[in-house]
């Protein structure tokens, strides 16, 4: 009987075990569609600041351009939470192999990921991450007081580029994308005459930095927080296929058992009963 009882007792864990992993897959499906409307509207902006600033830097140099990298300064964007299979391991990987450490910066988010890099003398800061796609300004709040907190410390001024490192939904892969400065045009603007300008090419490379960066980083956080929901749903519908399987042979195990309980009752009752005869026959015996 304990044995049995303690075959329920897994069931009835196995069972709780698999509605909070159902729970979690749903949630990372709702938040799916949700960044799915987020992430198109983002990229339309952004699309469109980038168009802007290649018309302008094609008749306007900007003069970061010129200056030698002496450092680069990358973030890199993981998870908060976990269960999202390798997620983080991959981007550890593809810093690890990509970056010397003679001049790069690294400025990680998301708590899973910094475990990783807790060692790496490269981590100049860390910023907590966001679980949904609401917490996204509040983790982009938290980046941009570390960056000024970093410009007093380290001068980032002096810093040739800034990239964000994370996970591309498109090219399912990591991406390393350079955020600052604003990249020069490749090939040659089809208008024949620059912009007209509002305001100073100075003033206006800056304001339409500042739009681009804030655009951008809000793209890049909705497609790496895009990636790892599917991630999760992968993991999570993988766990609840073993859960399922594990549910399954231990049920027949169950069973198996309760039969034998019942086969030794069986038993237990016939040969009662078959001492029960003996004693009467023995006691009516003349």
């Amino acid at each position: 009987m304990s044995k049995r009882r303690e075959l329920k007792e897994r069931l009835t864990t196995l069972g709780e075990i698999k509605n909070i992993m159902g729970a979690m897959k749903n949630l990372a499906l709702l938040e799916i569609r949700k960044l799915d409307v987020f992430l198109s509207t983002q990229q339309r902006v952004v699309t469109s600041l980038e168009a802007a600033s290649q018309d302008f830097l094609s008749f306007y140099s900007d003069p970061q351009t010129s200056t030698a990298d002496i450092q680069q300064l990358w973030i890199v964007i993981g998870s908060e939470r976990g269960f999202c299979g390798d997620f983080n391991k991959t981007l550890f990987q593809f810093v690890q192999t990509r970056a010397p450490q003679d001049n790069i910066l690294l400025l990680v988010v998301g708590n899973k990921l910094h475990t990783k890099f807790q060692n790496d003398q490269c981590v100049v800061a860390y910023v907590t991450g966001h679980s949904v796609a609401e917490e996204i300004q509040v983790t982009l709040i938290h980046l941009t007081e570390t960056l000024n907190q970093l410009r007093q410390q380290l001068k980032l001024e002096q810093i040739g580029r800034i990239s964000a490192i994370y996970h591309d939904y498109e090219k399912s892969t990591v991406r390393l994308r350079q955020l600052l400065p604003l990249a020069a045009p490749e090939i040659k603007s089809d208008f024949a005459y620059p912009p007209l300008l509002n305001l100073g090419p100075a003033q206006f490379l800056a304001q339409l930095t500042d739009q681009y960066l804030y655009a951008a980083l809000h793209e890049v956080f909705y497609t790496s927080l895009m990636v790892e929901n599917h991630m999760r749903l992968e993991h999570m519908e993988n766990a609840i296929h073993r859960l399922e399987k594990n549910d399954a042979q231990l049920r027949l195990h169950y069973n198996r058992v309760r039969q034998e309980e019942i086969i030794e009752e069986i038993e237990v009752i016939l040969l009662s009963a078959e001492a029960l005869s003996n004693t009467e026959e023995s006691t009516f015996r003349p």
